[in-house]
């Protein structure tokens, strides 16, 4: 965690816990399932790619830390050709 420090920090210095964060991902769309499993009662938007070989996603979740967004990002981040923006 400790490259995450950073970013903690950010995230601390401009949201109020709890607040809504917006997660924005994109993924190959033979792995868009593997991220809905990680966001399984959040609204979630999705646009296929006009090739079709990705997914954008763009979910908006209650978050009550920065330590919890940064659990999800490392979540995340084991899918495979995962992009985080």
């Amino acid at each position: 965690m400790e490259s995450f420090d950073a970013f903690k920090e950010k995230l601390d210095r401009e949201h109020n816990w709890p607040t809504t964060y917006l997660f924005k991902f994109v993924v190959p769309s033979a792995k868009a399932e593997e991220l809905k499993e990680i966001f399984v009662k959040e609204s979630i938007q999705t646009k296929d790619s006009k090739s079709g070989k990705y997914v954008s996603f763009t979910i908006k979740k209650l978050i009550n830390s920065s330590d919890e967004v940064i659990e999800i990002y490392i979540k995340a981040g084991e899918i495979e050709g995962l992009i985080a923006l």
